[in-house]
């Protein structure tokens, strides 16, 4: 792709998806003051699909989960069967009971279900930490796309990107954003498929579902090029492969602005479908991604070029590389860049609403302004907004490592932390407050020790890597949530009777 020039007709593309964003936004504010919270709103059970799969579809999963499969071939499968397995997990597992604890935040269920203020405290504090991490690689995505748009340098392409995604929030509002994200899931998937079936059909391919059509180019690869794409383990060994796979299935179904899609609707049955429809939606995506991997390594190999192991910003703009390396039409590849751009701000317009909300209604009420109104906290979650949008901004200028490699270090830190305390408190009604507290400080300390300690104790890299922490981490977790907890007092009856009675509909004993 030509970077250091504008790309003029892209950036038509993109400013006028914006705008129809924009209007639809403009259309749908409200003037309530819970417009920064989710709004408590219902949009049936296929617009709770959609808005899990546009809440899901980030910039990893449109342009850093290709970018992984050109890089890494048959290991980036970890991804793919990590996050949807994950979605298996909440359906099976969470959604429906979720639904019948009735609160509406992370930190709200953790703080009534445990029965601790201390406890909801460090859920949001932990919230926030997620969705700081996850939104840098969102943030990144952004950079890039605003890099090659306007032909700048990385550095005053974050700030662009920051400028133009606070700026769409603003006009959006809170609101239109949230209800946008069911007409962007279907932007979204149009330009990301259609520049697919051009490409495969330009090679010949089957290209009406290119998603099986580009089996053939993988055998081609192998035959003419020796290039063993679909090759198990061949550059990592199976518990790299395991962790990965494990961390990011605890870690979506313990991911804060994923869970509150389940805490608004009005049924459980509405709970399960909704997952049901938004691993559909996902699907559709995920089975398109490892294409466009696969054909720009292709296209490489025909033209002759050296296969990039190592250019990260490379690997994670390949998606738009796969379409000008075969030779798309500019508007094509202007889909793209407008379908990545929609991608990245609706997860980092879901994101950092999580993260302001956690704080203006969960720790801004309680540990700082205790007599604050409603108009307080929506002043205090618009200004947070802010501050959280600075610091992602901050942290993105130096990013520690590859889109999905970002995305993953914030899966484990919720599969470490969250995941345990929703699934313990879920289907154990003896774990208590100091078990979920010594849980949860716990997985941070997991999460972060291959960071701060990994250099001088390499083996705690090895079995916790920083973006697979959670396959070991996790259980770990829940065995010292369990020994807290039945080392120290039970639960209070009332919610121990509940969670019988209300949650899993035992009789009373």
């Amino acid at each position: 792709m030509a970077f250091g020039m504008i790309h003029f007709v892209p950036i038509l593309i993109v400013a006028t998806m914006f705008a129809l964003f924009a209007f639809s936004g403009l259309r749908s504010r409200s003037s309530q003051n819970s417009g920064y919270e989710f709004n408590r709103s219902y949009t049936g059970r296929i617009g709770i699909g959609a808005g899990i799969a546009s809440n899901w579809m980030s910039a990893a999963s449109f342009l850093g989960l290709a970018g992984v499969f050109y890089l890494k071939g048959y290991f980036a499968m970890a991804y793919v069967v990590g996050w949807t397995g994950g979605y298996v997990l909440l359906l099976v597992l969470m959604a429906t009971q979720i639904r019948r604890f009735g609160k509406f935040t992370t930190p709200d269920f953790i703080g009534f279900r445990y029965e601790s203020d201390t406890a909801r405290n460090l859920a949001a504090l932990i919230s926030i930490i997620i969705s700081v991490i996850y939104c840098v690689a969102q943030f990144r995505g952004i950079a890039l796309l605003v890099s090659w748009l306007f032909g700048i340098d990385y550095i005053p392409a974050v700030v662009v990107g920051t400028v133009l995604f606070v700026s769409h929030v603003t006009v959006s509002g809170a609101v239109g954003v949230v209800r946008n994200q069911k007409l962007q899931y279907f932007v979204l998937i149009i330009t990301f498929i259609l520049p697919l079936m051009l490409l495969t059909r330009k090679l010949g391919y089957f290209w009406i579902l290119p998603q099986f059509g580009y089996g053939a180019a993988i055998g081609e690869l192998q035959r003419q090029f020796d290039f063993n794409w679909s090759e198990p383990f061949g550059s990592t060994t199976l518990f790299e492969w395991l962790a990965l796979c494990f961390t990011l299935m605890f870690g979506t179904a313990g991911l804060p602005h994923v869970l509150s899609r389940f805490y608004m609707v009005p049924g459980k049955r509405d709970a399960r479908w909704g997952v049901v429809w938004g691993l559909f939606f996902i699907a559709l995506i995920y089975w398109s991604a490892p294409a466009y991997g696969v054909l720009a390594r292709l296209f490489e190999a025909r033209n002759g070029l050296s296969l990039n192991m190592t250019g990260t910003d490379a690997a994670d703009m390949i998606v738009l590389s796969a379409a000008g390396l075969g030779g798309l039409p500019l508007w094509a590849v202007g889909l793209l860049a407008a379908g990545g751009m929609s991608a990245a701000f609706s997860a980092s317009a879901g994101l950092l609403m999580t993260g302001s909300a956690s704080f203006s209604y969960d720790i801004y009420p309680r540990l700082i302004r205790p007599d604050a109104s409603e108009q307080d906290k929506v002043f205090a979650a618009k200004g947070f907004f802010l501050a959280l949008a600075a610091i992602v901004m901050a942290l993105t200028f130096q990013p520690l490592g590859m889109i999905a490699e970002i995305a993953a270090f914030a899966f484990a830190i919720a599969g470490n932390t969250i995941f345990p305390a929703f699934l313990l408190g879920i289907w154990w009604p003896r774990a208590n407050a100091v078990g979920v507290i010594s849980g949860m400080l716990t997985g941070l300390a997991i999460s972060f020790a291959p960071l701060l300690i990994g250099d001088k104790l390499p083996i705690i890299s090895q079995i916790f890597p920083f973006t697979s922490s959670a396959f070991i981490g996790a259980p770990l977790v829940v065995i010292v949530m369990v020994c807290a907890s039945l080392l120290t007092a039970p639960p209070s009856p009332a919610i121990r009777l509940f969670i019988s009675r209300e949650v899993h509909d035992c009789p009373e004993n």
